[in-house]
């Protein structure tokens, strides 16, 4: 099967950002499909125009550089979204496929996805990673009623048209139905990557031999975007509190986004900042399982809003993947996980002195330590390691295609 999949932010491991799309490109090459990833350079550079090929793994990449950061304005960003819709509807139009992918967000990359399959007469897959309209909205981030109608458009169009949705939570799967009843959704969630997040242990002693301040002390981390739905700067108002009680308790946050002076500021008014709270610009992929190698405890936070709790997040699948336990400030499916196996820790979303005071006490509690990582990496092992799920998404896109085919056989 020939698949054009259509990624805006498509990153590998020796990128900073989540790599699900180049997981799940190498592994259909592997299977013997073709796959032609169309996306975004965002990398630093002056504005270059047309095309750059490159072979990653197997997979054709087609990336043109659109300049794209988290400082952007909303304007700005929109219109980035705007200029790879038009450049990606005509790349993807042009190559052979039975099968055109996209995964979102933005939730743009639909009408690509959607034209290019019309244009090839294909069926057309569409991921959805973010819940659109309903998160911003929730958030007070789309405030014009327009905007709001228009977006809501653009996911109807997007369900109307797919074969078929992945979702990559149940509450995505439910806000597609509730949108477009009858959808066909299949939830596949964001997946743990044991192979990668098993480094040698002789790297992560050196890692934490080589940073003075942390040495042997317990290492609570936080990997990820700092946007305005992550709320980072409740880790950091923990922290103040878990000072308190156990000076010793290190938090590393390592990530980007525009809230990363914002949580830098509020931890330097603290008293935190280069000594209990460190701060590390983004890294790669790669570097990651050493920094999770060596934390006592990981972290996932969002803003107290309602709709976030459906999210997929990496970070909490990263942490499975390296046996670490996790605390979590919301509710949802992902709670209920760590409530039923004991992977965690769900933390008052209001309180985080309370929080602080919870982290500081676990940190220290070998036993409970032990038993929450043995149950991550269970979590990790039986129900989201990369290669189970891969199985559930090949599964779609091959009934997709095969009920084209099915269709031209009897035509």
């Amino acid at each position: 099967m020939r698949v054009v999949y259509i990624h805006q932010y498509y990153c590998n491991r020796q990128m900073a950002g989540g790599i699900r799309s180049y997981e799940q490109a190498r592994r259909l090459v592997a299977r013997g499909h073709t796959v032609d990833v169309i996306t975004t350079d965002i990398t630093p550079g002056g504005r270059t125009l047309g095309w750059r090929v490159t072979r990653d793994d197997g997979v054709t990449v087609h990336w043109f550089r659109v300049p794209y950061h988290n400082h952007m304005s909303y304007p700005r960003r929109l219109r980035a979204f705007a200029e790879f819709m038009v450049l990606a509807t005509a790349r993807a139009a042009g190559l052979d496929a039975d099968l055109v992918f996209a995964t979102s967000t933005p939730l743009t990359v639909a009408v690509p996805g959607v034209l290019a399959a019309r244009l090839r007469r294909v069926p057309f897959v569409f991921e959805v990673r973010d819940l659109w309209p309903e998160v911003p909205i929730e958030m007070g981030a789309l405030r014009n009623p327009l905007a709001r109608r228009l977006a809501g458009a653009l996911a109807t169009f997007a369900y109307r048209n797919a074969a078929e949705v992945i979702a990559l939570s149940p509450g995505m799967a439910r806000g597609v139905t509730a949108r477009r009843p009858g959808t066909p959704v299949t939830v596949v969630p964001n997946a743990a990557d044991l192979d990668l997040f098993a480094p040698d242990p002789a790297r992560v002693r050196r890692f934490r031999a080589e940073h003075r301040w942390l040495g042997d002390r317990p290492l609570i981390v936080y990997t990820g975007a700092l946007g305005a739905v992550n709320g980072v700067d409740y880790l950091v108002r923990a922290a103040r509190r878990m000072r308190e009680l156990d000076p010793d308790v290190r938090v590393l946050i390592v990530g980007h986004g525009r809230e990363w002076e914002s949580t830098g500021r509020l931890a330097a008014e603290h008293g935190l900042l280069d000594h209990t709270v460190h701060m590390w610009e983004k890294v790669p992929k790669s570097e990651l399982p050493v920094i999770l190698g060596a934390a006592t405890m990981s972290t996932s936070t969002v803003r107290p809003i309602r709709a976030l709790w459906d999210n997929s997040a990496n970070k909490f699948f990263d942490a499975l993947a390296a046996g670490r336990p996790i605390a979590v400030n919301y509710g949802g499916w992902q709670a209920d996980l760590l409530r039923e196996t004991g992977a965690g820790l769900v933390l008052d979303p209001d309180d985080p002195d309370a929080a602080g005071a919870t982290l500081a006490a676990h940190v220290r509690d070998r036993d409970w330590l032990a038993r929450a990582g043995a149950a991550a990496h269970r979590l990790a092992v039986d129900r989201f390691s990369r290669d189970l799920l891969f199985e559930r998404f090949e599964a779609v896109l091959n009934r997709s295609a095969g009920r084209r085919a099915a269709l031209s056989r009897q035509s």
